[in-house]
């Protein structure tokens, strides 16, 4: 795959400054409403389809895990096939087949030749994955054990134990406060007539984004979104999210019999369409997301040896997505790089970034970014994203030159009026933590 992007891609990166000049992305409606994306790749016979739907956990109203349940059931058995037969058929002609969900989306993915016998067996197997999964009292039984399982192995996880409880502090009664992987009670609650009722609301073509590449012109892609979301009914798009509020509590804590303690610091970042969008990601590329040269890493890891990583991002949603500053370090050690983290925040804010440092994250952001498409499938992911957070189709050619674009005045004034270290929430996780608390 890497072969079909190598001219433009060497040339980005041969010649600093040169205008990113991305995949040419198309964009229209199938018959029945579904939202399509393409762009066409030539050069090797395949094709990539990621079909999105607003049917994350985010939409599990009152039954934590239920997006995930559902979507893990798609492939267990559609149409005629139970999950066994769907499996070979699959296998008999290396067609691939994913699924996923978190919290804003759901997704189902799809790899294959598009020799025609080959993509007519790939076309007619996701249109029933999509709209006909079985649901058979027996798969709902063996994916509800699965998902147990891994209920009780994150228990084991201090990391996730910690990101839970973020979550679950920072949004409150907000539809992102809970983990997409529900809860053990939800789960043994979760039976077949839920499971197709959320199908039946949300796995509908008003509420769907089929992203496609691959060697296929423009009516060979618009005939096969149109055939793999026949059978979906139009339906309805998913209802706005509600609007977080800011008003989580200070501090949360839990025990964990662990020598290190996982911390996590944050508050209400920004959504998908964020006015501030490119200066908040600029500048958190200084602040801690450019790894062990970010100035976190700069004065947690290289100058005091608190921890061996240290990070922060932003996660934009469809709704305020989390600022986070995150840490694993000793237990005797965690108010001290609490207080390192909070100390160089606040600088950062303050005094702004310095201009020289600035200018080469700006450069690192902008010659990484061809590397994260220089395949089918990871294009094929970014126009989905595109699709569903409704971005203009020239996202990926503008993206570069609004990171370039980026001012010092621009990230100190963004981080002025959006991260105040006054309000940050801390999480901690690990021996020597009290109880769950919050102030």
């Amino acid at each position: 795959m890497r072969k079909l992007h190598a001219t433009w891609l060497t040339l980005l990166l041969a010649l600093p400054g040169l205008a990113f000049a991305s995949p040419d992305v198309q964009s229209w409606q199938t018959d029945n409403g579904a939202k399509v994306m393409f762009v066409q790749a030539q050069g090797l016979p395949m094709v990539d389809l990621r079909v999105v739907f607003d049917a994350g956990s985010a939409r599990d109203g009152d039954h934590p895990g239920l997006a995930t349940f559902t979507n893990a059931m798609l492939t267990e058995g559609a149409g005629d096939w139970d999950a066994d037969a769907l499996a070979d058929l699959l296998e008999s002609r290396g067609i691939e087949v994913g699924n996923g969900a978190e919290r804003d989306m759901a997704w189902v993915t799809l790899r294959s030749l598009t020799e025609p016998a080959s993509l007519d067996v790939a076309a007619n197997a996701l249109s029933e994955i999509l709209a006909n999964p079985r649901l058979a009292r027996g798969d709902i039984d063996r994916i509800r054990a699965q998902m147990l399982v891994g209920l009780r192995q994150s228990e084991q996880s201090p990391g996730t134990q910690a990101s839970q409880l973020f979550y679950k502090q920072l949004y409150g009664d907000h539809p992102y406060a809970h983990d997409p992987d529900g809860t053990v009670s939800s789960l043994r609650a979760i039976a077949g007539p839920q499971l197709l009722a959320f199908h039946q609301r949300f796995y509908v073509a008003s509420n769907a984004v089929v992203a496609i590449v691959g060697d296929l012109d423009r009516d060979q892609a618009a005939a096969l979104a149109n055939r793999v979301t026949a059978k979906l009914v139009t339906g309805k798009p998913a209802p706005a999210l509600p609007v977080p509020l800011d008003d989580h509590p200070a501090t949360a804590a839990q025990v964990f019999p662990s020598s290190q303690t996982h911390v996590l610091i944050g508050l209400l970042g920004m959504a998908r369409h964020d006015p501030d969008y490119f200066a908040l990601y600029v500048g958190n590329h200084l602040l801690g997301g450019g790894g062990l040269v970010s100035l976190l890493g700069e004065e947690v890891r290289n100058k005091r040896g608190l921890s061996y990583s240290v990070y922060s991002y932003f996660a934009p949603m469809r709704q305020t997505g989390p600022f986070v500053m995150g840490v694993q370090t000793k237990n005797t050690q965690a108010d001290e790089a609490i207080g390192v983290m909070r100390d160089t925040l606040q600088r950062f804010i303050s005094d702004g970034p310095d201009p020289a440092e600035l200018n080469a994250a700006k450069q690192n952001l902008a010659g990484g970014f061809p590397l994260k498409v220089d395949s089918n499938k990871e294009i094929v992911q970014y126009i989905a994203m595109m699709g569903f957070y409704d971005l203009p189709l020239d996202w990926l050619d503008t993206l570069v030159g609004k990171v370039e674009a980026v001012t010092a005045e621009q990230v100190r004034d963004a981080f002025a009026r959006r991260v105040d270290p006054n309000r940050l929430m801390v999480v901690r996780v690990g021996n020597g933590a009290s109880t769950v608390q919050a102030e």
